[in-house]
């Protein structure tokens, strides 16, 4: 005698094809009633995994639901061999690229970003560079982000804007000279 029994009973044949008809009412009935033991199985057979494969699992009932056919029995037999398979897929996976705990790499290895606080100082510096930007006269603003920002060439900016390349630098002359008094005024130096 099995130690689970069947817990779903005389509705299984009905909850099943409702959930093959994309009921997920019916398909959060089978994964209530499956769920608890699939991970009491997992937590036992791999325990740093279980949660993981569990997904896993549950994807690929998912997708071959449809084909599946059968009694309350077949269906925890056919849910507890996708989670075996799925377990001995990530253990394979883990073969072929072992991972390597943090506290073993040494300290020239671990990959180089910037911090919290320097990205902290650039958003700030940013949102106050476009704070500035926006005291100029929108044409200045504009030639300056084209030109600087997007660091386009005056020949292509003048084209864009419509206006002949030494009004194009004239602008940026102009826009690059008040952002200087701007700064200057607030103690910043360039």
């Amino acid at each position: 005698m099995p130690i689970l029994s069947i817990v779903v009973g005389e509705d299984f044949a009905a909850q099943l094809a409702a959930a093959q008809g994309g009921s997920d009412d019916a398909f959060a009935v089978l994964w209530r009633d499956a769920n608890p033991a699939l991970l009491r199985y997992l937590r036992v057979v791999a325990p740093e995994h279980a949660e993981d494969v569990a997904a896993e699992t549950w994807v690929q009932v998912v997708r071959g639901l449809p084909r599946f056919a059968g009694d309350e029995a077949a269906w925890r037999a056919w849910l507890f061999t996708t989670a075996r398979r799925r377990l001995l897929d990530q253990a394979r996976l883990r073969k072929r690229h072992p991972a390597e705990p943090l506290d073993e790499i040494s300290a020239a290895d671990v990959p180089r970003t910037a911090g919290a606080e320097q990205i902290a100082m650039e958003n700030i510096a940013t949102e106050s560079a476009m704070a500035l930007l926006s005291l100029l006269p929108d044409r200045q603003a504009e030639v300056i982000m084209l030109r600087v920002v997007a660091g386009l060439d005056t020949e292509v900016v003048a084209e864009m804007l419509g206006q002949s390349p030494g009004a194009v630098r004239v602008a940026a002359h102009r826009g690059l000279r008040k952002l200087a008094t701007l700064l200057s005024g607030a103690g910043v130096t360039l």
